[in-house]
C-alpha cells in the first residue's frame, strides 16, 4: 500500500471539487497500486502518459460520487458513463465498449463483485477497479480472483483517480500496440510502397498523408494487388486512433449469410449454431478503425444496416433488439466500379455517397514502372533477413526482367516472386533464373553446336556454376580458372 500526499487547499477529498458540503473533514486515502510502487507521488502533475481518450463506466449507488468522479475523469478528456447498480452497467456494457470501469463493492442490496464476471464475460479487454469503505486483504485478493484490475479505498483524491487512470490507460495502449505489431509483423509492407518517382503517385500518397488526419470515411480504388489494405492500414497509422485496434474484413471472402454476423456479432442461439455469443468486429474495433475490403461485393441487405452504422453509430447484435453504440471509423475499399454497380441496382447509391467522402486511386504497378526496383529491393531485404540469406541485389538480367514484365498481379504477384527468388536462389545477386517463369518466360538455351558465339555459351555456362556453386572460389575450380580471371569475366558478362 502507498499513501498518497495530500494538498489541504487542492488536493483534498474529492468531493471537494464540485460538492462542498459533502466534506466532513480532510482526510488521507490509501490506494492499493502494485504497478505504480516506485512512483513519486510528489510527481504527479508532471507525469505524461500517451494513450488517447478513454471509455469509463463508473458503477456507484451513491449519487456525489458518481458525480464527482465523473467530474474528475472528464477533466482528463475521458467519455464516462455513470449507473446505479448492476442492471444497469450490464446494459450500457452491450450498448458500448469500455476501457475501464470503476465498481463499488457495495450497490445497495447487489455486491459488486459479482458484477465482474458478467462485465468481463461482456467486454474480456475491459479494466475493472473495485471502489470500497472497507478496504481488506481478503477484500483485494477475492476482487483480483474474480479478474479486478486494481483497489482504490474511500475516501479518495482526485491525484490518485487519475494516476490510477493513467497507470491502467497506459496498459491499454500497450495491448493495443503489441496487437498492432504482431498484424503489422504478420502483413509486412517494406517503405517503399509508401514513396514514389511516379507525379501521379506522389499526389496519392499526399493525399492520404492529408485524410489519415481526418475522421471522414475514405475509399481507396485499385486493382487487386496494388496495395490497397496497406494504405489503409498507413492511413490508421497515421492517425489520432493509431493506438486503438484495426480490423480487417474481407467482403468477398466471408460467406453472405455470415458477413452480418461477423460485422455487427450475435447473440448466442440467433441461429444454427450459435453456440455462443459473440461481439462481432465492431465491437472489436471499438475507438479504432474498421476496413471494409472489396465492398462492392457486399450484399445489398448488409449494405442498409452498414448504411446505419455510418449515419448513427449505433447497430444491432443478430438475435438482439438492443441498440449498441460504437465509436469507430470506416475505411473502405474496392477494385469494381462502384459507380456502374449503383446504374445496376447492385449497390446502394446512398452508402455509396456516404464512402466516397475522400477516394484514393491507387495506380497498378505498370504505371510506376519508375518504383519497380525500389519496391523489389525492399521485398528482397525483408525476405533475406527473414530468410537468413545475404543476396541484396538483382543482377542486370533480373532487373531487365522486373521492368519488362506487366505485372498483372501488381505489388502483390512482385512480392510472391521475390520472396521465391530470396529462398530459391544461391548465388549473391538474384538472377534471371531465380524468378518465376511466369516472369521470365522458359528459354531454350543454346548447347554446344548451335548457331552462336562463344562468349554466348561461355556467359550461359559461368551463370549456371555460378548459381550451383556455395562460393566463388568453388565455381573457380569447377571453370578451371582463378577468382581474378572470374571476377573479370563477370564484370564482362554483367554477372
Amino acid at each position: 500500500m502507498i499513501q498518497s500526499i495530500r494538498n489541504p487547499v487542492r488536493d483534498t477529498y474529492l468531493f471537494s471539487m464540485i460538492d462542498t458540503a459533502s466534506i466532513v473533514k480532510p482526510m488521507i486515502a490509501v490506494v492499493f497500486l502494485p504497478r505504480a510502487a516506485n512512483i513519486d507521488f510528489r510527481c504527479l502533475r508532471t507525469m505524461t502518459f500517451s494513450q488517447g481518450i478513454l471509455n469509463i463506466l463508473v458503477v456507484d449507488d451513491e449519487r456525489n460520487i458518481r458525480k464527482t468522479l465523473s467530474y474528475c475523469l472528464e477533466t482528463e478528456g475521458h467519455a464516462v458513463v455513470a449507473v446505479a447498480n448492476s442492471q444497469e452497467a450490464l446494459v450500457e456494457a452491450k450498448r458500448r465498449s469500455f476501457d475501464i470501469a470503476f465498481i463499488d463493492l457495495r450497490l445497495e442490496r447487489e455486491n459488486g463483485m459479482d458484477l465482474i464476471p458478467p462485465l468481463l464475460a461482456e467486454s474480456p479487454w475491459i479494466k475493472v477497479v473495485v471502489i470500497t469503505a472497507n478496504a481488506t486483504i481478503e477484500t483485494a485478493v477475492e476482487a483480483m480472483r474474480r479478474g479486478a484490475s486494481d483497489y482504490i479505498e474511500k475516501p479518495f483524491t482526485s491525484a490518485q483517480v487519475k494516476l490510477l487512470i493513467r497507470t491502467l490507460g497506459h496498459i491499454r495502449d500497450l495491448e493495443n500496440e503489441i496487437t498492432v505489431l504482431k498484424e503489422d509483423q504478420r502483413r509486412f509492407a517494406p517503405e517503399a510502397l509508401l514513396q514514389s518517382k511516379n507525379t501521379d503517385m506522389l499526389r496519392v500518397i499526399e493525399t492520404l498523408h492529408k485524410a489519415a488526419t481526418s475522421e471522414a470515411i475514405i475509399l481507396i480504388r485499385g486493382e487487386s494487388g496494388t496495395g490497397k489494405t496497406m494504405f489503409a492500414r498507413t492511413i490508421h497509422g497515421l492517425s489520432r486512433r493509431a493506438k486503438k485496434p484495426m480490423m480487417v474484413v474481407s467482403c468477398p471472402a466471408v460467406p453472405t449469410e455470415l458477413l452480418e454476423s461477423e460485422l455487427f456479432g450475435h447473440a448466442k442461439g440467433a441461429f444454427t449454431g450459435a453456440v455462443k455469443e459473440i461481439p462481432g468486429r465492431i465491437a472489436a474495433c471499438e475507438g479504432g478503425t474498421l476496413f471494409l475490403d472489396e465492398i462492392g461485393d457486399m450484399a445489398l441487405s448488409i449494405q442498409a444496416k452498414l448504411l446505419r452504422f455510418i449515419q448513427d453509430k449505433e447497430y444491432e447484435r443478430l438475435g438482439e433488439t438492443l441498440s449498441r453504440k460504437a465509436n469507430v471509423r470506416i475505411i473502405t475499399a474496392t477494385n469494381v466500379n462502384l459507380e456502374q454497380r449503383v446504374a445496376e441496382g447492385r449497390f446502394r447509391e446512398d452508402l455509396f455517397y456516404r464512402i466516397n467522402v475522400i477516394s484514393i486511386n491507387v495506380l497498378p504497378l505498370r504505371e510506376r514502372r519508375e518504383d519497380i526496383l525500389a519496391i523489389a529491393k525492399g521485398f528482397c531485404s525483408f525476405f533475406c533477413l527473414t530468410n537468413h540469406k545475404s543476396m541484396k541485389e538483382f543482377d542486370a538480367g533480373a532487373e531487365r526482367a522486373l521492368l519488362a514484365y506487366s505485372w498483372p498481379g501488381n505489388v502483390r504477384e512482385l512480392r510472391n516472386a521475390i520472396e521465391r527468388a530470396v529462398i530459391l536462389g544461391n548465388g549473391q545477386q538474384i538472377t534471371e533464373e531465380d524468378l518465376p517463369e511466369s516472369i521470365v518466360p522458359s528459354i531454350s538455351f543454346p548447347g554446344v553446336g548451335d548457331f552462336v558465339s562463344l562468349a554466348a555459351l561461355e556467359e550461359i555456362h559461368i551463370k549456371k556454376i555460378l548459381k550451383k556453386s556455395p562460393s566463388i572460389q568453388e565455381a573457380a575450380d569447377i571453370l578451371g580458372i582463378d577468382q581474378a580471371t572470374l571476377w573479370r569475366r563477370r564484370k564482362v558478362y554483367g554477372i
